[in-house]
């Protein structure tokens, strides 16, 4: 049995990796060991995700996926939620997260039994199934409540659009210009290489001018 962590963030500016330490105790907690990570920065509503894809490729029949959290997972459209569920079946992968205390048997060790595994597997794709639909509100719910905000504040003439974190973005470049690496500023800073490659790309068009 190998455990597969999932990390995900629903912007280029998150940190996908923040829950990564978390997510390594929990599995000490439980005298397990994560085997690999797979990581990437997109949204929760799109089924398009790369990495999640390669995790399902690389697993083997009754893998574990941890996840911080079911809505890195989950906030699908019912279709595309099924779909998913779909491709973990057919490979027998289970769901374990912190915060669904039913999906942590998977990390005990089992009795082999066909009816225990399997009164175990219906109540967990219950709550899989119930924390999904919760998941996909809260996302819709947001998106609707932004909209909202931006009508409003167009109305108003207030509206600037998204603004940059400037900041951030200072304390990037000045450890760009003081030599450390992409990996020793995501450490310090806890922002993505996407980020920090957008700033090295506009320092290098002033040093151009």
């Amino acid at each position: 049995m190998f455990i597969r962590a999932y990390l995900r963030a629903s912007t280029q500016e998150q940190n996908a990796g923040r829950a990564k330490e978390s997510l390594i105790q929990f599995a000490k907690q439980h005298n397990q060991r994560i085997a690999t990570f797979y990581v990437e920065n997109i949204s929760g509503a799109t089924l398009q995700r790369p990495e999640l894809m390669r995790l399902i490729d690389d697993s083997s029949n009754g893998d574990i996926v941890l996840v911080e959290q079911i809505d890195r997972l989950a906030r699908l459209k019912q279709h595309d939620w099924e779909v998913l569920k779909n491709k973990l079946a057919a490979k027998r992968l289970s769901i374990v997260s912190p915060e669904l205390p039913t999906s942590w048997l998977a990390l005990e060790k089992k009795d082999n039994t066909g009816f225990t595994d399997s009164i175990l597997l219906a109540v967990n794709a219950m709550m899989l199934d119930m924390l999904a639909a919760v998941a996909r509100k809260d996302y819709d719910d947001r998106r609707r409540r932004q909209s909202q905000g931006i009508d409003k504040a167009r109305l108003e003439g207030k509206y600037l659009g998204r603004q940059k974190d400037m900041k951030k973005r200072q304390h990037i470049a000045s450890l760009l210009t003081t030599g450390h690496s992409y990996s020793d500023i995501q450490d310090i800073l806890n922002c993505s290489r996407h980020l920090i490659a957008s700033v090295a790309k506009e320092l290098r068009q002033k040093a151009d001018v």
